[in-house]
């Protein structure tokens, strides 16, 4: 079984819908980094020397290889990232090897099976 690392970044805000959407097409579990800070094209604007930008967060999810796709565009839809400019991105990673993902790899077979 081959894997895809998906990266999202995303509002703080986004979170709890972008984690669900990537269950309902069969992530099993995810990470979540915190406060997380970037810059689009345009300089973020500043107050009083301080800058005026929203929280980030960065969500990792280890998927099977063959459903990867289907979650990193549901990711897309329910986060609106072409709709409204600025509310993150989101892309896969090929991981060449993994350890420690027997346990998701079992739980995976039926909805690999499905989708194929």
């Amino acid at each position: 079984m081959h894997f895809k690392l998906l990266v999202s970044f995303i509002d703080k805000a986004q979170t709890k819908a972008v984690m669900q959407a990537a269950r309902d097409k069969g992530a099993r579990g995810a990470t979540v980094i915190t406060g997380a800070r970037g810059e689009g094209l345009n300089e973020s604007p500043t107050f009083l020397g301080l800058t005026l930008e929203t929280q980030r967060n960065v969500v990792l999810f280890v998927v099977e290889e063959h459903i990867s796709r289907e979650i990193l565009e549901h990711i897309a839809e329910v986060a609106q990232f072409e709709e409204k400019p600025g509310t993150g991105i989101a892309v896969q990673i090929d991981i060449e090897d993994a350890v420690g993902v027997l346990q998701q790899a079992a739980s995976l077979n039926e909805i690999v099976e499905e989708n194929l």
